[in-house]
Formats: C-alpha cells, structure tokens, sequence
C-alpha cells in the first residue's frame, strides 16, 4: 500500500525541488533582463569616472595659481581654452593660465582644480577669480573614484534592477549572461468552468485560477501562458497538455487533485508518474507533482494544483515560486517570513500549518514590531478575502489557538 500519510511543507517543497536545475544561462540584452538575476560574476569594462572630469561649471586651473584669490586681491588669468562635455579642445593648460570647463568634460593637463563660475566674473579673454579653491582637486572628479576597470561589480545571482542595468551599461557592458523567464503553461480544468463575460448557467462558474496563476507567474518573473478551459475528460485534458509541453519550462494546472469522482488531472497524470499527495497544510491539502513528457530530452515539471481559488494561490507561493526562482537562480527560493503581533485571537486545527489570509498594519505606537489582522475567514473558496490581505499568517502545526498580542510568523505577498 503506498503511504498516504501527509508531507510537511519543507519535505514537500524539498521533493518539488530536489530535481530541478537552472535553466541554461546566455548573454541577453539589458533591458531584457530586468528583474532576472547575473548568472555570471560582471566586472568593469571601464572605469567610472573613465578620465579626470569637472563636477562644476567653471574653469580649469592649477590650484597654486588661484590659491591665493579672495575680493580683496582677486587672480586675473588668461583664458586659453574651452572644454565642453564630448568637445575637448584644451588639452594642456600652460602655467598662469585658465580654460573654461562645463560639467563632465575632461581636465586638461596641467589643470587640477575647477573654479565656479560663481567665484568669478566669468570673463571670455580672462576671467577675474574672487574666491580661492579649498584645496587642490576641488570640484574635480577623479578616474576610477566611483568603480576602476576590472573591479568586481555584480556578483553571481545579484537581481538585475533598474539600478543595476545602468551600472552595466555605464561599464560598457550592452548585454549580462542571465537565465531566461521561464515559459509557464497554465491550465484550468472543470466542466462547470466557464470564461469571463460568458454567461452563466446553474451549474456553472467562472475561470478564476488560470488568471489568477497566470497572474502570479508574472509577477515571480515568468512568461506565463494561459490556456483555454479543459473539460472534465482526461483524454481531453491529455491532449491539451501535450499540445502545450513544446512551449513550457513548467506547467501549472488546478483542479481535479482529490479523490472525487471527476479528479481528471490526478486520474490522466497518475499513471504517468506524478505523485499526488496530502500535505499538512491548510488550505492545499492535496497535491500534485512530478514530470511529464518523457519523450522529451528535458521533461517538463508539472504542478497540480488544488482547485478552489485561495488554496491555488497559497500553493504556488509555497511551491511553484520557489521552483520559477530555482529555474531563474534567483536565492532565496523558499518565501522568507516575518514577524507581527495579532490583533485578535486566532485558531487552528492540530496536526496542519495553517495560513491565514492577513492585513498587515503600521508599526504600533504601544509596542514594537508590525501588527497583522485576519483578513475574512480560513474557508479555501473566499477569493474576495484574499484580494484584500497584504499576508498569510502562518499558524505552526502544533498550535491550536493563538490570544491577541501573540508574535506569529508572516509571508508578506510580494505583488
């Protein structure tokens, strides 16, 4: 007989994990990569700032010259020259003398401190310098005082964002080794289940999980791809699913995973080598999980999921995104907690971790750390209730009831 008793999240997650390898890494384009993670270590090209440069518009002297200005006893030099940002011409000053610098542009040699404008009457054939420089160097910037060619600038699974799209391209990089988004097939499966804007009969609903997994795989960084309703006909469902193998890195269905009469995900699949399971969790008792397409030189991981809307949800940020991240090198894959006070009493059914749909609150003006609210009730089917909470608030096995004011553990929703 097989065992049938329930796996905890970890060993569940662990067995969903426990195969799978990132995707292949190749050189993409910047922008294509935002919100991916470095596949690589990535130096500098070049250094930043690349040469000796103006952070002032002004002019460019050497600081024993002007050292000595004030209103009192102004230094008059000659003006030799202009240096504009990308149209360098000065580049030697000779002794006792200025050239006129914008911002940016290099410092010619010779020169090693700039004067404002604002310290001077701004003179064409020669400027008159009323405030001496601090020091030699003022208002210069320079090379390499930012990053110097060959420094170490992203390491290995740093997440590519806007900040650091514009530090590769000021290093001259134009693309950074990165693993793809994963391609995430989504199905639905359910004779009553109907699309959105069709209408209604008695006996049926509408297609909420496939947008709402569809949804989620975005946000974790994915392409996903919605596939149309598959009917309670496992051949049916069979031939969807092959179709759609060509384009997926990871399939995700919900529905059919119990023990019911019509469970035609778990009745097509089981006999292909996916495990289903209980898993001590509540809501997302049932489970699915393993690999189809055998045929295939890489097989595609297949999540079951649970079919009532709030379970489909809790499973994939338990189970499904650690996976996307494990394919995309991104660390931490497993949700990381947090901790906040209740603000009422909760309770629990023994033997399940249970996760509670939460609002989490400002800091408390009475005590420290955040405070967190149930957000409706712990049934499975209360979609509106999850549309409102910010959290799940996690409930050990082991507890049964928890008072107001108990510090419990919080997954805040990343989208």
């Amino acid at each position: 007989m097989p065992d049938t008793s329930p796996l905890s999240v970890e060993e569940y997650r662990d067995k969903v994990l426990a195969d799978l390898t990132p995707l292949a890494a190749y050189p993409m384009p910047l922008l294509e990569t935002l919100g991916l993670a470095a596949a690589t270590d990535v130096t500098a090209l070049v250094s930043l700032p690349g040469f000796d440069n103006s952070s002032m518009d002004g002019y460019a002297v050497a600081w024993r010259d002007v050292a000595t200005a004030s209103e009192g006893s102004p230094v008059v030099l000659p003006v030799v020259g202009e240096n504009a940002a990308g149209a360098a011409t000065l580049l030697a000053l000779p002794p006792r003398a200025a050239g006129k610098i914008m911002t940016g542009a290099p410092l010619p040699v010779g020169a090693d401190t700039v004067v404002p404008y604002e310290w001077t009457d701004r003179g064409v054939a020669s400027v008159t310098i009323t405030q001496a420089p601090s020091g030699q160097g003022q208002h210069v910037r320079r090379e390499g005082d930012d990053v110097r060619r060959d420094d170490l600038i992203l390491s290995a699974g740093t997440i590519l964002g806007p900040r650091q799209l514009g530090l590769l391209a000021a290093t001259g990089h134009a693309s950074v080794p990165a693993r793809p988004r994963p391609r995430v097939v989504v199905l639905s499966t359910g004779s009553e289940l109907r699309e959105p804007g069709r209408p209604l009969g008695p006996d049926s609903i509408h297609d909420s999980n496939s947008f709402l997994l569809a949804a989620a795989a975005k946000a974790a960084g994915a392409i996903a791809y919605r596939v149309g309703i598959v009917p309670d006909e496992p051949d049916a469902f069979l031939e969807a699913l092959d179709d759609q193998l060509v384009r997926a890195d990871l399939v995700v269905t919900s529905g059919g995973v119990s023990a019911g009469d019509y469970d035609v995900v778990k009745e097509a699949l089981a006999p292909r080598g996916v495990w289903f399971g209980p898993v001590a969790m509540q809501p997302g008792k049932p489970q699915g999980f393993g690999y189809v397409g055998a045929d295939r030189e890489d097989p595609v991981p297949v999540f079951a999921l649970p079919g009532n809307p709030v379970s489909a949800y809790v499973s994939f940020q338990l189970f499904v995104r650690p996976a996307l991240r494990r394919l995309m090198g991104v660390y931490p894959e497993a949700p990381t907690t947090a901790t906040a006070r209740l603000t009422e009493p909760v309770s629990s059914m023994p033997g399940r971790r249970q996760f509670l749909r939460g609002v989490l609150g400002s800091d408390a003006a009475d005590g420290p750390g955040r405070t967190v609210s149930v957000a409706g009730g712990a049934a499975s089917h209360l979609l509106g209730d999850l549309a409102v909470a910010t959290c799940l608030i996690v409930i050990p096995e082991e507890v049964t009831a928890l008072p107001e004011g108990a510090e419990v553990e919080v997954l805040a929703f990343d989208d």
